[in-house]
């Protein structure tokens, strides 16, 4: 079992940044067995996919609508996952998730962290 936590979300104005960070936690969870990224969902919308990165912090992939804004990383010594977000956009708001992803298949969500952009 993986205990998942986001944190770092607020409110910014347009053109500001924020750093999300997630951490994933569990008696038998080694920072090479989880696949990380990030979803967000805005009021009565779906679920969307924003970033992922591979187990050991390689092959970062973002969605369309970053347009080189945002960058994703995790540290190699704990299970930790960051979302650096440049140049925010009102139309970023959303809730912003945490996804881990065990090397045996097992899916893991975090509740969730509001992030609020401003015009």
């Amino acid at each position: 079992q993986v205990h998942v936590v986001e944190s770092g979300g607020g409110l910014v104005q347009a053109g500001g940044s924020l750093r999300l960070s997630c951490a994933a936690s569990g008696r038998t969870v080694a920072y090479t067995d989880l696949a990380m990224g990030w979803f967000r969902q805005a009021p009565g919308k779906g679920r969307e996919f924003v970033a992922n990165i591979g187990w050991n912090g390689l092959n970062p992939d973002y969605a369309d609508f970053v347009e080189g804004r945002f960058t994703i990383s995790r540290t190699s010594a704990k299970n930790t996952m960051y979302l650096q977000m440049l140049n925010l956009k009102p139309e970023d708001t959303a809730v912003y998730y945490c996804k881990a992803l065990t090397s045996s298949g097992g899916t893991y969500w975090g509740q969730g962290t509001q992030v609020t952009v401003s015009s």
